[in-house]
């Protein structure tokens, strides 16, 4: 696992402890969620402008004739 630095005014450092606190996490915890949220929203978006692209080169054909292996392809 990687360590981040970043640069916050201390005002909002020490409300973002508060409220984290209150709600039983770490801003630490907090802010990794954020980051796991946003990279997946990167691949849901990225999944869906490959499936859009597929499903637009059908052509209007009724029936699609992907594989097993293309419906589960995963990224590398």
């Amino acid at each position: 696992m990687s360590n981040l630095t970043v640069v916050v005014d201390d005002e909002v450092l020490l409300k973002a402890r508060k409220r984290a606190l209150d709600q039983g996490t770490s801003v630490n915890a907090l802010l990794r969620a954020y980051l796991e949220h946003y990279v997946g929203q990167q691949n849901r978006a990225a999944a869906m402008k490959k499936f859009v692209q597929r499903a637009t080169t059908l052509k209007g054909r009724s029936r699609a004739t992907w594989t097993r292996d293309d419906l589960h392809e995963r990224q590398s």
